[in-house]
């Protein structure tokens, strides 16, 4: 443990945390790029295999950035893309940012640091920072942009310079330290420990793009939103959200544990795909067929079409969701977890005037109002399972294949759980088991 860390632990003040040594290496989960190409010709690419954890250099901190000791973060399925070097190295991603030069320069190395969330500390600002000190405690938004590209100041999401942090960039949250921009840092919920609210903002901001912002499906009150995967990172905070806006959550799972865990945030109207027969459908004719099953189900709990389809799953549901909305209806997606390529009949589209919107990550203010839902306790934790950072192998596997349900978070620095609780009573007045509904299931 290094004297920072130590000062960060002990609840050192701002004064002794700026004046604290900052250490020449630090440990993180990193890719190695001489590991690319390493499972060509294998069926299982185990990524406990192309992860590893292990000391790299601090990188220098830009005018424009802050240095956040990391307490916990968490995995996401674009940390399995990465690991397994899939559709494309992400070292491609590095080296092309690093060819802009100045401190763009520092991304492209011979390892990868990932990740794209984070809890922690600021322990240094860069002398453009005007927002963030030393000692301020906060969460980290998983979108870098450049704020001088015009159509940022629209929104991000437009702008050709976004980028996935610790996904399309390095230095990212699975580690001890992040570097980051200081427009990607918010405040930390205080009735959240390091953990929880490291497991939050990329799934939970992305699902609040995709239903809520008026770059999305712009659900309202009484809007009946079919959710597939409704008990994985992205689908359970989207459950949370459609009860928030007043709407009726159809979730969609694969198992009666599952389900169970669907019960315990709250969703009413729940679907097993297998007990529907709902499989990836191999003719035109069995899309159709397995939609009218679909529909049938959903009619006879709620009596009606939903309204928006909630969809990251890709090839094996997208002609599912096509048909099965309303007239008028949308299908959203940010994602393709089984497969990018897409097929739909669009005489339904086109004939029913329904929409496809695409959707990818938040911008700041959306990622902002999110935070500030879960400041309120409006939308709780999905966290399912804690692992620490030389764990993470392990924990990148459980969400590879499928076997966990919401969130994995990843203690980094955090020495164990239950840390970093600055709002005790908020907390006690929203009780544990609310904050954790999917523990131990």
């Amino acid at each position: 443990m290094d004297s920072l860390t130590e000062a960060l632990l002990s609840g050192a003040s701002t004064s002794v945390v700026e004046r604290a040594e900052i250490p020449d290496q630090y440990t993180a989960a990193h890719l190695r790029a001489e590991d690319v190409g390493m499972f060509e010709g294998t069926d299982d690419k185990d990524v406990r295999r192309s992860l590893h954890v292990g000391q790299v250099p601090m990188p220098e901190l830009a005018p424009d950035e802050v240095l956040v000791a990391v307490m916990a973060s968490s995995i996401n399925y674009n940390t399995i893309w990465s690991a397994t070097f899939e559709p494309v190295p992400t070292f491609s991603f590095l080296e092309r940012f690093g060819r802009q030069g100045g401190f763009a320069a520092r991304h492209d190395q011979p390892y990868h640091v990932v990740g794209s969330d984070a809890s922690g500390v600021v322990v240094r600002a860069g002398s453009a920072v005007r927002r963030w000190n030393a000692g301020d405690h906060v969460v980290i938004s998983c979108i870098q942009v450049d704020d001088h590209e015009p159509a940022t100041h629209a929104d991000a999401m437009l702008g050709a310079e976004q980028r996935a942090w610790g996904y399309e960039t390095n230095f990212g949250g699975l580690a001890h330290y992040a570097v980051v921009r200081a427009n990607q840092v918010m405040p930390k919920p205080g009735h959240l420990t390091w953990e929880e609210s490291a497991s939050v903002m990329l799934t939970a901001a992305t699902s609040y793009r995709m239903l809520i912002s008026d770059k999305g499906a712009r659900i309202k009150l009484g809007d009946v939103v079919l959710i597939w995967g409704a008990t994985g990172g992205l689908g359970a905070f989207a459950v949370q959200l459609v009860r928030q806006a007043g709407g009726i959550p159809v979730g969609v799972v694969s198992s009666e544990r599952k389900a169970k865990a669907l019960q315990s945030l709250g969703c009413e109207v729940i679907i097993n795909r297998d007990e529907l027969g709902l499989t990836e459908p191999t003719s035109p004719e069995e899309v159709i067929e397995q939609g009218k099953r679909l529909g049938r189900a959903i009619r006879r709990e709620v009596g009606e079409d939903p309204h928006v389809a909630f969809d990251y799953v890709g090839r094996s549901t997208f002609g599912i969701s096509v048909f099965v909305v309303r007239r008028g209806g949308t299908v959203v997606t940010c994602g393709s977890s089984t497969g990018y390529q897409h097929t739909y009949d669009n005489r339904y589209l086109w004939m029913n005037s329904k929409r496809i919107v695409g959707s990818h990550a938040a911008n700041l203010h959306e990622q902002s109002e999110l935070n500030r839902l879960v400041s309120l306790g409006k939308i709780n934790p999905v966290m399912s399972s804690v692992y620490s950072l030389a764990e993470v192998g392990e924990a990148a596997r459980l969400v590879q294949t499928n076997q966990h349900i919401g969130k994995v978070a990843v203690l980094c620095q955090a020495p164990r759980e239950g840390l970093g609780v600055t709002d005790p009573s908020l907390r006690e007045k929203l009780g544990v088991a609310a904050l954790n509904p999917l523990r131990g299931l």
